[in-house]
Parts: structure tokens; C-alpha cells; sequence
């Protein structure tokens, strides 16, 4: 099959800490993380081809199963945040996300992943990677 540990899909991609998605600390909230890696994932099906839009236009839904965080150091008010996704794992029902976001000294503030499923939008039946977007991640599979 395919050597999962050599090759892989990364993407970065960067934000700026709005004071809206602060605390009276200028920290950014903890609730905020989750859509920044939002941003990361699809950010990443955009450059591999296939914008999100595109993939439930085509009937894929991709709900989140799990959700793993760890903070390191807080990200501040109006810092450029640098989100690393990648896919490390070839995917078949599930497909797992990894993350790593950088300040703008370079350093690691947050480690994270999810899991999300393919699920058929018409029928709500849990599926494999379906053969479109694998074809794009294969495509895009690199080594490390």
C-alpha cells in the first residue's frame, strides 16, 4: 500500500489575532482555536484542489468525531498567527487532521488534531475518502 510515515500533505496558513476573539487579558480565547483550525483545513482542500464548497457541492459532508488540543503558550491580540496542517495518514472512513500553530517568533504556541468522517449528504451513511478526493490526495502526497 502506501508508506504513511515518509509522505504527507502540509499546508500553512496565516491569521491575525482579532481583538474580537480575545479575553480582557488579550489572549486569545480558547474557544477561538477551533475555527482557526478550520481555517488550517480548509485552506489546505483548497491548495491540493478542491475548495470545502466544492466537495459538499459534490454530496461529502465532513462532521468533526474528535477534537484534541494542547496550549503551550497563549496566541496574542494582534499577533500573525502560522497554521500548519497537515495529513499524515492515508484516509479511508476517517480522515485525521494534525496542526501546529507558530507565533511570530517562530515559536510552537498550540498542538492539535481532529477527525473528521465522510459522510454521503443524501442518504446521512458513513463512507470511505470518496475516489475524487483521494485522487487529489495522492496527488499531492509528498515526502516529509
Amino acid at each position: 500500500m502506501y508508506n504513511n510515515t515518509l509522505k504527507m500533505i502540509h499546508t500553512t496558513h496565516t491569521l491575525r489575532v482579532r481583538y474580537a476573539e480575545t479575553d480582557p487579558m488579550k489572549y486569545a480565547y480558547y474557544g477561538n482555536y477551533a475555527a482557526y483550525l478550520e481555517v488550517g483545513r480548509v485552506e489546505l482542500f483548497r491548495t491540493i484542489g478542491m475548495p470545502y464548497d466544492d466537495i459538499e457541492k459534490k454530496g461529502i459532508w465532513l462532521p468533526v468525531s474528535e477534537y484534541k488540543i494542547k496550549y503551550l503558550k497563549p496566541a496574542l491580540y494582534d499577533q500573525l498567527l502560522e497554521i500548519r496542517t497537515f495529513i499524515r495518514q492515508i484516509p479511508g472512513v476517517r480522515i485525521v487532521f494534525e496542526y501546529e500553530i507558530y507565533n511570530e517568533a517562530k515559536e510552537k504556541i498550540t498542538e492539535a488534531e481532529t477527525t473528521l468522517f465522510f459522510l454521503d449528504s443524501k442518504d446521512n451513511k458513513i463512507i470511505r475518502c470518496p475516489q475524487f478526493l483521494m485522487e487529489l490526495i495522492m496527488k499531492n502526497w509528498k515526502e516529509n
